[in-house]
């Protein structure tokens, strides 16, 4: 058994907890809307043909903030398509994921699904075929009260009050070139200036991203920022990150270190915005919205969209079945999030339903919890306060990626309010227990609450419609709390979560 020890001590708060940080993101691709979250044949589906039991799941997974309509597929929306009466609205092809968008939910319907679900809209508008004009049309029906002809278009809908949405996203990874209308450094950041700046016009209280760009391995990586914060700083709140990770070719000990590569995404991103802030000599700071992140094996066959004359509506994509190492990677992404708490201020896991997703459904059947369903919700509803960074002693692991790694990585959370704490670790050895011993003296008084580990002997468990339950956190009776130590073993590939209070 390795041992590792762990100090925790409210001089090394990192920054508030963020509710924004425990976001997803819908969109328009494969089976995430049609037969996701809406079903309207559902035996458990409302008036508005939303699953009652999506709504559930995505309640009970803790969801604070949803981005939509995409993604790829926004960069070819017309979301006039999606309004007005469901009769009249014209079926489209979807080039992003080369499927058909019969437009059956739209904005309305989205912010009505977004209301039940008690999740906080975050829009994003098309700067791939569309521009300036086409955000401020979405901007005056969803945000102007009325008196104008959108926003009474609105009102003519059903909608009497403004939607009145506070984040917007401006474009979706417009440095792809898998992106429809895909642009420059400097052409997407001259729109973005002037589309941040026109909307302003409009509402001066906006919460706006600019793109940055798609991924740390893009040839564009670095300067896609320096350049579109060089033309948009002073008219952005923050900018986007994108990050997705799978086991290749049997690299487990790589891909259970993922969150060594989001914690070097994060502080050069961050680094570089400084740099353009150092530059233009203001005190305003650029933050992260990491709104797209998650476990995704891109070279599946589930993953490939469908080709020549065939566009289906809402078929089967990117429907990847998650393990248990899945689950342990994506709580290890979510501790790098809530380490970075200072600069991280909003993230979406991609996405909820379906997709790449924590919950799953059958068409018109039942619906589970993925592995990954699992983490995120405890660390959703149990991280609140202030965001503690965790000192680590421990040993490490080579792995071919990223060299030698710790095999422990964890992160806590302080409320003063409530005197508790959560400590959220992963043990990301492949094949030794590890005993955590935790220093609290520095909170006095802190009693044990609970311990929950989730870990099987068989990492490649998963998840299906038949059995969704075998594999849960589950108690973890070595834990012990006494003089201001706490003790516990934790298994080989686990995500581990630790209560204490005063």
């Amino acid at each position: 058994m390795l041992p590792v020890s762990l100090t925790l001590d409210p001089a090394f708060r990192v920054g508030p907890v963020r509710r924004r940080t425990f976001g997803s993101f819908v969109e328009h691709l494969g089976r995430c809307v049609y037969t996701g979250i809406h079903d309207p044949g559902h035996p458990t589906a409302d008036e508005d043909g939303f699953r009652g039991d999506v709504l559930d799941l995505t309640r009970e997974l803790g969801v604070s903030t949803v981005r939509y309509p995409g993604g790829n597929f926004v960069s070819g929306y017309r979301w006039e398509d999606g309004v007005g009466p469901i009769g009249e609205r014209p079926v489209r092809l979807d080039l992003a994921w080369h499927s058909s968008d019969p437009n059956l939910v739209g904005v309305d319907e989205f912010m009505r699904w977004a209301a039940k679900a008690d999740v906080e809209p975050m829009m994003a508008v098309n700067l791939g075929t569309r521009g300036v004009q086409e955000a401020l049309d979405l901007l005056e029906y969803c945000n102007v009260r009325g008196g104008t002809r959108l926003s009474d278009q609105r009102r003519k809908n059903g909608t009497e009050e403004p939607h009145d949405i506070r984040m917007w996203c401006l474009g979706n990874e417009m440095d792809g070139p898998w992106q429809i209308g895909h642009k420059t450094a400097h052409e997407y950041g001259r729109l973005a200036a002037e589309t941040a700046r026109a909307m302003r016009m409009v509402d001066p209280d906006l919460e706006l991203v600019a793109c940055g760009s798609s991924g740390v391995v893009m040839p564009t990586f670095g300067e896609w920022e320096r350049i579109v914060l060089g033309e948009a700083y002073e008219h952005v709140d923050l900018i986007s990150a994108h990050a997705y990770y799978w086991e290749e070719d049997g690299d487990l000990g790589s891909f259970l270190a993922s969150a060594v590569d989001m914690d070097h995404f994060v502080e050069s991103v961050t680094a570089t915005a400084d740099a353009v802030r150092a530059h233009k000599k203001v005190s305003k700071r650029i933050h992260i919205s990491f709104d797209e992140w998650n476990v995704w094996y891109q070279k599946r066959a589930e993953s490939k969209p469908p080709t020549g004359h065939d566009w289906p509506v809402a078929p089967v994509l990117l429907e990847d079945r998650y393990n248990v190492a899945d689950a342990v990677v994506v709580g290890n992404l979510l501790i790098s999030l809530l380490r970075h708490t200072d600069r991280v201020h909003s993230a979406s896991l991609a996405q909820l339903v379906n997709v790449i997703a924590p919950i799953m459904t059958e068409p018109g059947g039942r619906s589970w919890r993925q592995t990954t369903f699992h983490p995120f919700a405890q660390a959703s509803q149990l991280a609140t306060g202030d965001v503690l960074r965790v000192a680590i002693d421990a040993p490490t692991y080579p792995t071919a990626q990223f060299g030698d790694v710790p095999v422990v990585d964890a992160v806590a959370t302080y409320d003063d309010d409530a005197g508790q704490v959560a400590l959220f670790a992963v043990n990301r050895s492949l094949t030794e227990h590890v005993e955590l011993s935790v220093d609290t003296r520095s909170i006095p008084g802190l009693r044990l609450l609970g311990a929950t580990t989730l870990a099987n002997p068989d990492h490649t468990w998963a998840a299906t419609a038949d059995d969704a339950t075998s594999v849960l956190p589950q108690p973890n009776a070595s834990a012990a709390a006494d003089g201001g130590r706490l003790t516990v073993r934790v298994p080989p590939v686990s995500w581990n979560v630790i209560r204490l209070g005063v």
